[in-house]
């Protein structure tokens, strides 16, 4: 037995993945990685290590190549003699419809596929083909992005009816594992595109910590993952025994007691609402940036509302009322009297489509609701420092000091009550009379993009101006880029 197909029995074994009756379905895109699922499975199944019952594929429609992909799944599985599911749709639109991530709407319809594959062959898991390196991967990519352990935990062997029986395989291994026995693959060329941040880690951090850090730095950050996971499911644990009396589930959220949440340990209170805000998301990721937010409204001067992914939250008395929505719903202001002298300036009069997503630094984000693209990078051309618009934020670029912002980054439109500091101004000014002063029409200003950090402060009024804490004064500074730019404007032809 070959080195790749012990480690894949151990794997396997170790985490009590599959026996000799285990019903197993291989996910399978086409790629390298999942064909040596696929294959080393059915090396298993002829063992009788497991059973095999057939490949379930999903095209996502979102490359000119996916039909041709999913006609070399076809003729893959027939050559093993394999049943095969496969489903599709336009997952782009979907996203678009949803008002989701690509990214998000796209995992969120590929796992509900596997659930109908594995149930229309009765099967007890899907089996995916995730390696060592995605492993890897996965840890960096949620560490740079500012994770917590649950988020450092990475992939489970095990989760739920999703087994990964590669996980403690590299991916050069099965690559050459394939060769030894001719199996084709197919190369998706989007995984060369390093403006994908998964991409960009793969193909230039990782590389960059090989040569210059450490040539192991795979296999360690992988390990960093297993003692993450350990630490993780310690404060489950104990987040399992303290729940049942600090959280009340609603119809349709939760009710959340703050003397009993601050009454626990830190750790133990994130788990709690990140729980509670997961439940109530529909089925909308959570990260941690979403659960700081919510942290910040059990200070007794923390925000009294705030709106998350697929939800509500608003601070009612002694708690804190988590309210879904359904995927698509739109957040609505407080509605403004007509009459009033604030309405007649603007005072978000109406009921306005509030929007708040995270910005990964470097990253980007797509703004359906206000037509556009913000992206964040670490540092800046040299050259760029010398424009003045772009050190003030009066245009599509502004650099911005980066030691100044606290924590992870987000985009919003804005809220009742929103003041910056302007540059050159005495004082903070509120966001609606700079507006008022910048002439921005009434109709737009719901649709101008916020940058703002983890404390809810906004850095960039997107196209207008800076605050002026966040103002570069010294070349030496750490500084953070933000661009703006119009849905097919963007140099990704986004």
């Amino acid at each position: 037995m070959s080195e790749v197909l012990s480690r894949v029995r151990r794997t396997i074994a170790d985490h009590n993945l599959a026996h000799g009756d285990t019903r197993l379905v291989a996910a399978v895109s086409g790629g390298s990685d999942s064909m040596a699922l696929v294959h080393i499975l059915y090396e298993l199944h002829r063992r009788g290590c497991l059973q095999l019952v057939g490949i379930v594929h999903f095209n996502h429609q979102l490359r000119a190549a996916s039909a041709a992909d999913e006609r070399f799944v076809r003729d893959a599985a027939a050559a093993l003699n394999l049943p095969i599911f496969v489903e599709s749709d336009d997952v782009a639109a979907r996203a678009a419809r949803e008002r989701r991530s690509l990214e998000e709407a796209a995992r969120t319809v590929r796992y509900q596929s596997f659930d109908r594959a594995r149930a229309h062959f009765t099967a007890d898991a899907i089996a995916l083909g995730h390696t060592r390196d995605d492993q890897a991967e996965t840890f960096l990519l949620r560490l740079v992005r500012g994770a917590g352990p649950r988020g450092l935990a990475a992939m489970y062997a095990r989760n739920g009816h999703i087994v990964r029986p590669l996980l403690d395989c590299r991916r050069a291994d099965l690559r050459a594992w394939l060769g030894e026995r001719g199996v084709a693959f197919v190369d998706d060329e989007t995984n060369a595109d390093v403006q994908i941040p998964r991409n960009r880690v793969r193909a230039e951090l990782i590389p960059l910590l090989a040569s210059r850090f450490n040539p192991s730095i795979v296999d360690v950050l992988a390990s960093e993952a297993d003692l993450a996971r350990d630490a993780w499911q310690a404060i489950e644990g104990a987040a399992n025994e303290v729940e049942g009396s600090i959280v009340k589930r609603t119809r349709n959220g939760c009710v959340i007691d703050m003397t009993g949440l601050i009454a626990i340990p830190p750790a133990l209170r994130r788990a709690v609402v990140w729980r509670a805000m997961s439940r109530t998301s529909g089925g909308r990721q959570v990260g941690a940036e979403h659960v700081a937010a919510a942290m910040r409204m059990f200070d007794p001067d923390g925000p009294s509302s705030l709106d998350a992914p697929g939800q509500r939250l608003e601070r009612i008395g002694a708690s804190v009322v988590l309210t879904g929505r359904p995927p698509g719903a739109r957040g609505r202001a407080h509605r403004a009297d007509p009459t009033s002298p604030a309405a007649e300036s603007d005072s978000l009069a109406g009921e306005a489509n509030l929007f708040w997503y995270p910005l990964s630094i470097p990253g980007r984000v797509q703004l359906t609701e206000a037509g556009c693209v913000v992206s964040a990078e670490p540092d800046a051309r040299p050259d760029r420092l010398a424009d003045a618009g772009v050190r003030t934020g009066r245009g599509d670029v502004a650099i911005v000091r980066g030691d100044m912002c606290r924590g992870s980054l987000a985009v919003r439109n804005r809220r009742p009550g929103d003041r910056f500091h302007p540059p050159g101004l005495a004082g903070r000014k509120k966001l609606q009379d700079f507006f008022v002063d910048r002439k921005v029409r009434r109709d737009m200003r719901d649709r101008v993009p916020l940058v703002v950090d983890a404390a809810d402060r906004i850095i960039w009024v997107a196209g207008y101006g800076i605050d002026e804490a966040f103002q570069v004064t010294d070349r030496r500074q750490a500084v953070l880029t933000l661009e703006v730019s119009q849905v097919g404007r963007g140099a990704d032809g986004v």
